[in-house]
């Protein structure tokens, strides 16, 4: 009888351990989830372009393009970086409204 009890007992403490421990895995995950989606619609707000994914995306390859352009000026590639340039402001223009 008592070997049973004790079994029972390491069940519950070990249960309550592991439920702990996904409680507080989960608020930490809604935790950053929230601070997330609140960095993006503080991004997209101060920029005044829609929160999407699509606009995300658009806005990371504009950055790229002009990452593009400044790196073909420092290559004294002015042609190339005037391209990269245009392209990018281009792309940020149609992007922020």
């Amino acid at each position: 009888m008592r070997t049973e009890s004790f079994f029972e007992w390491l069940g519950q403490i070990l249960g309550s351990f592991i439920r702990t421990l996904i409680t507080a895995l989960e608020g930490l995950f809604d935790l950053l989830s929230g601070a997330g989606h609140q960095f993006l619609g503080g991004l997209s707000g101060a920029l005044g372009m829609e929160r999407s994914w699509l606009s995300l995306v658009a806005l990371a390859v504009g950055l790229w393009l002009l990452y593009c352009a400044f790196r073909a000026f420092m290559r004294r590639a002015f042609i190339a970086g005037l391209i990269w340039l245009l392209l990018g402001l281009w792309l940020l223009s149609w992007l922020i409204h």
